[in-house]
């Protein structure tokens, strides 16, 4: 698609961002719905925050993906709705006459990822590492999906019982258990879960393994980071006994609904650019039943 005086642009904000494959979906979904827009990655270092949001605005920019390390910094500069209030984190920013509004579709990722797994949660239970952003974000869904206990493990403890503090106190339907970082406790949650979630970044490091065992239980082990050869250390621990799947799904759903949110359309098709982002990387297609590979 050309561009002209006309084109609106779009983009995402992080630092680093040059790895980001969400210029390349995002173009796709803009070309498959015919819209005259751009969308481009922006390196913003954290000292230039609040420099950038205020240039991004001055130059007319239409909206933006927000990523590490700027998601909680950006939710205190903008309007969120409720969902991102609740997570405390925003990913997705739009302009508005008034100013910049935003919301977190990082929890509609994920939770798009569980229905394409075609996983049955309710009266199951999850074991959730981590307790930042994105561990917010993912306890945001699981927390509608009927879950009967979700055992949470973070390697701080300071920081773990913040997390529990804040999951009790925001949803108080959850039945959520800290669980110690040590070995034992984790293979006891893993017989016990037919859903564990990776929301750390350990193990991206080649050569790096999961500070645990994962073959207790059996069921589905997702990630929310990526590697382009889909080999994680989590899903390398948790393949022998369950169904894998990687960030990439999670990230491509996140920005269908970013994608939607911003345009006031129907979600693009996911399926397509994951097949499209797969064959890049030229790895082998992740196995999500419920995603229509047509």
């Amino acid at each position: 698609m050309k561009t002209d005086g006309t084109t609106k642009t779009y983009g995402i904000i992080g630092w680093p961002v040059k790895h980001s494959l969400s210029p390349l979906f995002q173009t796709t979904f803009l070309q498959q719905n015919h819209i005259n827009a751009a969308y481009l990655p922006f390196a913003v270092a954290p000292d230039l925050l609040a420099d950038a949001m205020d240039g991004l605005w001055a130059l007319g920019v239409e909206g933006f993906n927000v990523t590490v390390p700027h998601k909680e910094s950006v939710f205190q500069m903008v309007s969120a709705d409720e969902d991102a209030r609740l997570i405390g984190a925003v990913n997705t920013v739009k302009r508005r006459e008034d100013g910049w509004v935003a919301t977190n579709t990082d929890w509609r990722g994920f939770a798009s990822v569980v229905e394409g797994l075609g996983f049955a949660t309710a009266g199951q239970s999850a074991l959730l590492f981590g307790a930042g952003g994105t561990a917010r974000a993912v306890l945001h869904a699981l927390a509608g999906m009927g879950l009967e206990t979700i055992y949470i493990c973070n390697r701080n403890p300071e920081r773990l019982a913040g997390f529990i503090s804040f999951v009790q106190s925001s949803y108080p339907q959850v039945n959520c258990q800290a669980l110690d970082w040590q070995q034992d406790a984790v293979t006891e949650a893993c017989r016990k879960s037919s859903m564990l979630v990776n929301t750390t970044s350990i193990g991206l490091q080649d050569g790096q393994s999961f500070p645990f065992e994962l073959t207790a239980g059996h069921g589905v082990a997702i990630d929310a980071v990526y590697k382009p050869d889909c080999q994680t250390a989590f899903v390398r621990a948790a393949a022998a006994t369950r169904g894998v799947v990687d960030g990439l799904p999670m990230l491509i759903a996140q920005g269908a609904e970013a994608f939607a949110w911003w345009h006031d359309c129907k979600r693009p098709d996911c399926s397509a650019a994951l097949s499209q982002v797969e064959q890049l990387l030229g790895r082998q297609p992740l196995q999500l039943p419920g995603w229509s590979r047509g």
